[in-house]
């Protein structure tokens, strides 16, 4: 296989995907010269003196920050963050996917109709599918993916969140982008803690990442973002240092499961939070279905035979567990001749190609082993949520939001 070297960012990549990757860049010619200019200004190495000891130093020093350099390259100043953001609004890149005609969940829809004749689905509603891409993200990218899925949805659906996502750019940043914005939102102070798992820097790096990154940096534009954590209760927490003990988590989940305190939860959807919600003897997987029900339903009950799709209009979910994260963007319910339910959730996995799922979709053949997920499938000991609730939070509330705290579902 042949390489090249990208144009704009040096990045070696198949000669097959050149054109692909060289177009992300740019939209258009005068996108691509305020990307050019902003990119020389943004990642002008942070130094004071021409020593190769010092620049290297202040590289590794996220507090050493940006500074603004002249045509000759002189340093003049430092740059602030409210720079930096106008800087990154010019400069930041629109995601290319593959478009689906007449929308995938519309197609979605279609197909759970003729599905079954007992069953009753809840759907979310537009949303995108953003795969995963051999030369740029495979085995790392997923986190990434299903915040482009989110913002999809946001930025079609909430005004709200369109005015702010972003820098209203009313689009779907590209990951290096969405990269430079977590690292803004660190800056800013959102979870501190989070952001010393990385030392401060996540721009150009193949580091998984959680939903705790996830919820920070939707968060940093006001955005409500909570966590639930679902989990037995077998899991003690030290009291000394706020930190989960017993299970020790290797890969996405290895971040944020050590460094909050769920004892001091946000409110769930715009109700009164509590750090522990015992649920009986019901079995984790079940206690996982209930809660997404709910949570697309507004907790209304479910209907008995009835062979219906709803749309809820409400988010997507982030789906976190040990190895990969996903997107929920429904759930459905059979309703079985001895009035049992079987239960799917119905996911959009980055590692899935868009264009297969629009192929199985549009021909009904498929689809299922591609997008649902039955209670059989839910192994892990641990999973994780994020969602949004509606608004904008602002003044105190967005200060209080800079500190991430989880819901803790025991089961």
């Amino acid at each position: 296989m042949e390489f090249s070297a990208c144009p704009f960012c040096n990045l070696t990549v198949p000669s097959l995907e050149l054109e692909r990757h060289a177009n992300n860049h740019l939209d258009d010619e005068e996108n691509a010269r305020d990307f050019e200019l902003a990119l020389q200004i943004s990642l002008a190495p942070p130094f004071v003196d021409n020593s190769v000891e010092h620049i290297n130093s202040s590289r590794d020093n996220p507090k050493s920050g940006f500074f603004r350099c002249d045509a000759q390259g002189t340093t003049s100043r430092r740059i602030d963050t409210d720079e930096k953001i106008c800087y990154l609004v010019e400069s930041q890149i629109k995601e290319s996917f593959c478009q689906v005609e007449d929308g995938l969940m519309s197609l979605l829809a279609k197909c759970l109709e003729l599905d079954s004749k007992n069953a009753t689905s809840i759907l979310s509603g537009y949303v995108d599918h953003f795969q995963s891409v051999e030369s740029e993200d495979v085995g790392w990218g997923c986190g990434w993916r299903n915040i482009q899925m989110l913002s999809s949805h946001l930025l079609k659906q909430r005004q709200e969140a369109r005015e702010v996502l972003y820098g209203g750019s009313s689009f779907v940043p590209d990951i290096a982008s969405l990269q430079r914005w977590l690292e803004i939102a660190w800056e800013r102070g959102f979870d501190t803690l989070g952001s010393n798992d990385f030392d401060h820097n996540i721009y150009g790096r193949r580091n998984w990442i959680g939903t705790t990154e996830c919820a920070a940096l939707f968060r940093s534009f006001g955005l409500r973002a909570r966590i639930v954590d679902f989990c037995g209760n077998d899991i003690s927490l030290d009291k000394n240092v706020g930190k989960r003990k017993v299970m020790q988590v290797y890969g996405p989940m290895d971040k944020f499961l050590s460094k909050r305190d769920s004892k001091i939860p946000d409110a769930v959807s715009s109700g009164e939070g509590s750090s522990s919600i015992p649920l009986g003897n019901k079995k984790g997987d079940q206690v996982l279905i209930d809660w997404v029900w709910n949570y697309f339903s507004d907790n209304n009950p479910i209907p008995s035979g009835n062979r219906r799709v709803v749309l809820s209009g409400k988010p997507p979910l982030y789906f976190q567990h040990d190895g990969h994260s996903r997107t929920i963007i429904g759930i459905q319910v059979q309703h079985q001749i001895n009035r049992m339910q079987h239960c799917n959730l119905l996911i959009l996995d980055p590692s899935s190609k868009t264009r297969a799922l629009e192929k199985s979709l549009k021909e009904n053949v498929g689809w299922q082993k591609l997008i649902k997920r039955g209670v059989h499938t839910l192994k892990k000991d641990q999973y994780q949520l994020c969602f949004i609730d509606p608004g904008i939070a602002s003044g105190e509330e967005l200060e209080k939001l800079k500190t991430l705290h989880s819901t803790r579902v025991e089961f």
